[in-house]
């Protein structure tokens, strides 16, 4: 029975009848397609039909396919597919697609998830046209027994997909998504870039057949525009099937994905309730075309041969120029994937050898070893394990700063070595490796949708039902008027007025939004921040490692008690403080280093409690509230930090932090915008007080724990207000997870789980200040794509109705209307 549960939510074949007529046997089954044996027939009467089962399986699952109403499971097997019907009517996964599911592929392939027990994988995907064809892959998938949780991209054409290793594998997710007609297949960086360019090599190819039919269909079409009377029948006849014939391939290449996306649409409209937008350009095509092909035979009418090769033309030339939009603004992981080499040093025989030989990246496995020249990208994640150098981590952390790296360190792939070479062995490759995290991250950017997204797939998905009854009935009317038109006016409706410039509009102007701010060194997360910036009315700011520098220096020591020396004091917090990531944590661990003091194992574990400090045994280490202790009269940019026991104080650190690179533009962007500001810290308030006069922020408040800072968001929100928040992302979960729109200032793991909306890998504040002039700018030109499509759509439609406007016109018009969107929002590339 595994084989018939796994036909439930894959094979779609074909329509009812002609599926059993055409693809399949007499005695094969009608559910899974299994040959029949002579003695295990099963039959049964479904929707007035007698079908016949090859196990009383089948025919449980088949009834209770039809009882529930989807029969449409069956239809969809007659999809318009490369794969040879077999193939996909079988449900055993081909011989081609089952090493996806070997140990060393699916770890270069999947990473864990948010649940240990599960994995998670990016798929890019082909042949993905509209709303439509995105709604069918995500329903599809989500049928798959031990798929929790699907999400896909349309901009990226990527899928993220969280799935049971125990019940389904990576080689049925890619076997299951091409059953339904489309492709794909595991996306790493350093593939991705030649799966970009042979798309764009494919699309270009067709659009270059497009382009010399229509020169050529357009010299023969000539003497018929200006009227050239001296041509004889015998050579007008002539002209006419060359033009047929060249414009054949242009509509069996050419346009053939428009023809197959449309057939997908239609196939699946009785799940989506929507049509896309290949729909009325396919329809349109196919009357055109059939329309000229009969007036050739019968020598009457026009041939419409120029038309369609000028439209078809004029929509790929479009369609190209957004592909090239499309994998721009893809920007983030694109651009992270640029910086990984094709190739790298192997050392196949370490460590009795060094020898090295040249090996593509992609056949690299955790645990071989590999040499890094000086001035080389590191290929994946690893471990030095010989000779010590310098790497450039700016491209993962925001640090400008080379960092020295010696044996045992962690080293990560898109790293330069800067010094001296390098061996390093492998323990992550593919989508485990650090940088294919962060490219995951920024895929997730659109797949939580924002609403003016979700509106415009929406709006779309309507406005192309409408156009099929204006243009049907336009056409009816005009067959009344004079039938002669009917015909051209049908054809000019459905090409004037397809919705690609509608459903372009906003997602392509998302797309190269978050393509832009990522250059910045703003990794958007979730969708909504950039409309989120817009609707912002405060701002709150956490103090260490966001408004300030977040690398304190541990200025002076003061030792309260005779008993204890200095070194005792300093050994005793760095002790506590080790494995800690706070700034003024790392400040001790790095004072106590530059002292040369060897840390001790404290007697109990250290507990960290939220927001006020440390415990061990009799020590606490925090706040003078939490220890105990008396603030000491400093000045106020002075942060502090107190060690005692249950005797009382023992001694109080005293820290000097800068202000952040960046911050007085970014408060300055906030004020110009009426946006209020808020400082809120868990430092004491005296601290606290002196920062927020020192920059400017009438709003503050000091000695906040968590909680705090929680409900101190929390009440502005009750209030009405729209609250960005920034913090460090290591103490401030709870900030970040209360705010309407939140960003996390640093880099590393933590920030993932820190629930940000957006991640601030620059080490200055400049960015956000760009990006709230950006989020501005984007709903500009958001608007600006809607208004004219709209426009457009309110010229174009009356016009082609009363019959202004001949087919090719139409066509131009689309084509130019698609591009002018696409370029407008282009123009965010340059923010």
């Amino acid at each position: 029975m595994s084989v018939v549960t796994a036909g439930l939510v894959g094979p779609l074949p074909a329509n009812h009848d002609s599926f059993m007529s055409s693809s399949l046997p007499s005695n094969s089954c009608y559910h899974c397609g299994s040959f029949i044996l002579p003695n295990d027939s099963y039959e049964l009467e479904l929707d007035s039909v007698n079908r016949k089962f090859c196990c009383a399986g089948c025919m449980a699952i088949a009834q209770t396919i039809h009882g529930e109403g989807l029969e449409v499971f069956y239809i969809r097997r007659a999809q318009s597919s490369d794969k040879p019907a077999a193939y996909l009517a079988s449900s055993e996964i081909p011989p081609s697609l089952t090493p996806y599911d070997d140990p060393s592929l699916l770890s270069r392939y999947t990473r864990p998830s948010s649940d240990a027990a599960d994995l998670e994988t990016t798929l890019r995907l082909e042949k993905i046209r509209c709303a439509a064809c995105v709604w069918l892959c995500e329903q599809h998938l989500r049928r798959i027994p031990g798929v929790k949780d699907v999400q896909i991209n349309y901009v990226s054409q990527k899928a993220k997909v969280e799935f049971s290793p125990e019940k389904t594998s990576l080689a049925r997710l890619l076997f299951e998504i091409e059953r339904i007609g489309y492709e794909a297949w595991p996306f790493e960086p350093s593939l991705s870039i030649e799966k970009s360019k042979k798309e764009r090599r494919q699309l270009l190819t067709r659009l270059g057949v497009a382009l010399l039919g229509m020169m050529q269909v357009m010299m023969y079409a000539w003497p018929m525009y200006v009227g050239d009377s001296d041509i004889t029948v015998e050579y007008d006849l002539l002209l006419g099937w060359t033009s047929w014939a060249l414009t054949v391939p242009v509509m069996t290449y050419s346009a053939g994905p428009i023809f197959r996306a449309a057939w997908r649409s239609i196939t699946s409209f009785q799940q989506t309730h929507m049509l896309g937008m290949d729909v009325p350009i396919a329809l349109a095509l196919a009357l055109a075309f059939s329309a000229g092909t009969v007036n050739l035979v019968t020598g009457s009418g026009q041939g419409y041969f120029d038309s369609i090769t000028m439209f078809v033309a004029f929509i790929l030339a479009a369609r190209y120029v957004e592909l090239l939009a499309r994998q721009d603004a893809q920007g983030g992981a694109e651009a992270l994937a640029k910086q990984l080499p094709a190739t790298c040093e192997r050392v196949p025989n370490y460590p009795q050898s060094e020898q090295v030989e040249i090996v593509p990246v992609v056949n690299c496995n955790p645990g071989e070893v590999l040499r890094v020249p000086p001035g080389d990208v590191i290929p994946a994640d690893g471990i030095l394990i010989e000779y010590e150098s310098t790497l450039d981590e700016s491209l993962l952390t925001g640090e400008s700063k080379p960092i020295d790296k010696k044996m045992g360190d962690r080293v990560y792939a898109g790293t330069h070595n800067i010094l001296n070479p390098i061996l390093m062995r492998i323990d992550a490759v593919g989508q485990s490796t650090r940088i294919a995290g962060i490219a995951s991250l920024l895929d997730q950017a659109l797949q939580a949708k924002p609403v003016m997204v979700s509106l415009a797939e929406k709006w779309a998905g309507y406005f192309v039902g409408f156009l099929l009854m204006v243009a049907f009935l336009s056409s009816a009317i005009w067959y009344y008027v004079d039938p002669s038109r009917a015909w051209t006016v049908l054809v000019s409706v459905l090409v004037a007025s397809c919705p690609c410039a509608l459903s372009l509009a906003v997602p392509t102007a998302m797309a190269a939004a978050q393509g832009a701010v990522t250059k910045l060194g703003l990794l958007i997360v979730r969708g909504h921040v950039l409309e989120g910036l817009v609707k912002a009315t405060d701002l709150v700011l956490d103090k260490t490692g966001t408004l300030t520098m977040g690398q304190p220096e541990l200025k002076e020591v003061l030792v309260a008690r005779p008993e204890f020396s200095r070194a005792d004091v300093l050994r005793i917090a760095a002790s506590m403080e080790m494995g800690q990531k706070h700034p003024l944590a790392l400040s001790l661990l790095r004072a106590a280093e530059a002292d040369n003091l060897s840390l001790s194992t404290l007697p109990e574990a250290v507990i960290n409690q939220l927001g006020k400090g440390l415990s061990s045994g009799v020590y606490r280490l925090g706040s003078a509230a939490w220890v105990g202790a008396q603030q000491i009269a400093q000045e106020g940019q002075y942060g502090q930090v107190h060690l005692g026991d249950n005797k009382g104080l023992i001694a109080s650190f005293l820290f000097l932090d800068t202000p952040r690179v960046g911050l007085e533009r970014l408060l300055t962007a906030a004020k110009s915008r009426k946006i209020t500001v808020h400082l809120v810290s868990g430092d004491d308030p005296a601290t606290v007080a002196w920062w927020a006069n020192h920059v400017g922020i009438d709003h503050f408040k000091g000695a906040c724990s968590p909680e705090d800072k929680y409900h101190y968001i929390e009440r502005l929100q009750k209030e009405g207000h729209f609250v960005w928040a920034i913090g460090d992302g290591i103490n401030d979960a709870p900030l970040l997870a209360r705010a309407d729109v939140s960003i996390a200032v640093g880099a590393g793991a933590p920030l993932a789980t820190a629930g940000a909306d957006a991640i601030l890998t620059a080490s200055s504040l400049a960015p956000l200040a760009k990006s709230l002039l950006l989020a501005d700018k984007t709903q500009m030109i958001i608007k600006e794509n809607l208004i004219w499509a709209l426009v457009y759509n309110l010229l174009a439609i009356p016009a082609a109705m009363m019959g202004w406007v001949d087919p090719w016109v139409a066509g131009i018009g689309m084509s130019l209307s698609s591009l002018a969107v696409t370029l407008n929002a282009w123009r965010l590339r340059k923010a």
